[in-house]
């Protein structure tokens, strides 16, 4: 049998970024039985991918109730709908096992991984106290994508003079913006670029300076986009909603390093269970954000543990 419902989950505060703001992460919980043993899996359906709850729903509730993880690949395309499936169907077949998760794979316990922390779009001003109030974080990750960030830039490093800074861009930028933003990035100390042209306009990186690398999010979903990456990007954003869940995601994590790219593993605005599978991902990667739940006024009843050294994997009430 395979459920779907909708969870709400009230953010700590409005989190903006340069398509919108939201108070709120609206999620879909899947979970798949078989035999008394239940599986669970999360995911964030996003407009930006023409996902709505009740789209994403439609194709879950489509498949068919017997469905193996390696029939699901076919069945449907990457995105939330296959994620959370796939994501259920490892939890279940964990279960099913008595196994973690990790032991399944075949790949070392995972450990705690530093997460990035998200500054939302906002005011200079109010990004610079959210950076001062932050700043024992040793990674920031801050969302711009105006054509007027450097005020926010500035006013971010200001507030953590010390702490690492990533930069998301979230598509915002053209290339006159960013060619004129890329050596203020090298000066302030930015670590890494997120997606700062259009997926549909990242052309215009071919042959451009790139002092600071550049990671392609929205520009990269599964193995499929790798092509068209090539000579763009230095890092690949994996996250499970855009591929279709944790099966594919390890094998574009295999073929993105095989390839010669950093990796970096994000998320959406979800819970605990959204981000315990891609703990695994990030395993040693150049940059971990799964920085979800810390965003969040409330989360699962077993959540996910954060602490001084990170993001750590899940405990088998959680997922896995």
């Amino acid at each position: 049998m395979i459920t779907v419902t909708r969870d709400v989950f009230k953010l700590a505060q409005a989190f903006t970024i340069s398509r919108g703001s939201r108070t709120e992460a609206k999620v879909l919980t899947v979970a798949v039985t078989r035999d008394g043993v239940t599986g669970y899996g999360e995911c964030v359906p996003y407009a930006r991918y023409d996902e709505t709850l009740d789209s994403v729903t439609a194709e879950i509730e489509g498949l068919p109730e017997d469905v193996t993880r390696v029939a699901l690949q076919e069945l449907l395309p990457a995105g939330a709908a296959r994620n959370a499936v796939d994501c259920a169907l490892w939890d279940l077949e964990a279960k099913q096992a008595g196994k973690r998760i990790w032991d399944l794979i075949g790949v070392e316990k995972p450990g705690p991984e530093v997460t990035a922390y998200t500054l939302s779009l906002d005011t200079p001003e109010n990004m610079e106290q959210a950076a001062r109030d932050n700043a024992h974080r040793p990674l920031l990750k801050i969302k711009l994508g105006t054509p007027d960030d450097m005020p926010r830039l500035e006013a971010v490093r200001r507030g953590a003079p010390e702490a690492k800074i990533i930069v998301d861009a979230n598509e915002g930028w053209s290339a006159e913006v960013y060619t004129e933003l890329a050596p203020h990035l090298v000066r302030l100390g930015v670590a890494l670029v997120e997606q700062p042209l259009p997926a549909g306009e990242d052309d215009a990186l071919i042959g451009m300076d790139r002092p600071v690398p550049v990671c392609a999010d929205e520009s990269c979903h599964d193995r499929a986009s790798l092509p068209k990456l090539k000579g763009k990007y230095d890092v690949v954003n994996i996250k499970l909603d855009k591929t279709g869940g944790l099966t594919e995601a390890l094998e574009l994590r295999k073929a993105a390093l095989a390839e010669g790219y950093d990796i970096m593993v994000g998320c959406m605005v979800g819970s605990s269970l959204a981000m315990a599978p891609a703990t695994l991902l990030a395993q040693g990667v150049m940059v971990t954000d799964l920085d979800g739940p810390l965003l969040l006024a409330e989360d699962r009843d077993t959540p996910l543990l954060f602490d001084a050294a990170g993001v750590h994997p899940p405990e088998k009430a959680l997922w896995g």
